[in-house]
């Protein structure tokens, strides 16, 4: 892939208009969640999407890179997933009756800091793209619990006809204790 965040590329035309589809991408995206158009949210991931969240731990000094973060397929993870799982994961939700999601929640994603970190094969003619964002995601569930989700996310984008699918999602969040009760809402 081209590198595109860590080194100057041109960013003409075919750059910003890149960048614009894939924003543009992810916010149908971050809508269709809202809207809770799971179905259609699903149709977005890959049939070989890896859906990962890592469980973070605080370490000494010098550390963070080799044991902050749970590892993929090692030990346990918040999520660590695929388009099986995560389908499951929807039907549950829309059967009305899951404990955690009846009444359903509340729930906006933000998506912010979009950036382009690797093309291929170009930037004029992508078929796959790396991109790195931040995310916010606001839960209100009942009347009274409410949960902010903060984080950044590196996502993998195939090319599918004149749109995109998700690869691979790898999400972190901005914090090793969660203080919501559950994790059963979609990111």
């Amino acid at each position: 892939m081209t590198a595109v965040a860590d080194k100057p590329v041109a960013r003409g035309p075919a750059w910003f208009a890149l960048k614009q589809e894939i924003e543009d991408f992810l916010y149908t995206e971050a809508d269709l969640l809202d809207q809770r158009r799971f179905h259609e949210w699903l149709d977005l991931l890959a049939e070989d999407i890896v859906y990962f969240m890592p469980i973070r731990r605080n370490v000494k000094f010098g550390q963070h890179a080799e044991k902050e973060n749970t590892r993929q397929g090692e030990g346990i993870s918040w999520f660590d997933e695929d388009k099986w799982t995560l389908g499951k994961r929807v039907e549950q939700i829309l059967t009305g009756v899951h404990y955690a999601e009846e009444p359903l929640s509340r729930v906006t994603h933000m998506v912010s800091n979009i950036r382009l970190q690797e093309v291929a094969p170009s930037v004029e003619q992508p078929t796959d793209v790396v991109v790195g964002c931040r995310f916010l995601v606001y839960q209100n569930r009942v009347e009274y619990e409410s949960n902010t989700f903060v984080g950044r996310r590196t996502d993998t984008l195939r090319r599918n006809g004149d749109s995109w699918l998700i690869a691979k999602r790898e999400l972190l969040l901005e914090q090793n204790v969660l203080l919501a009760k559950n994790l059963s809402i979609l990111f």
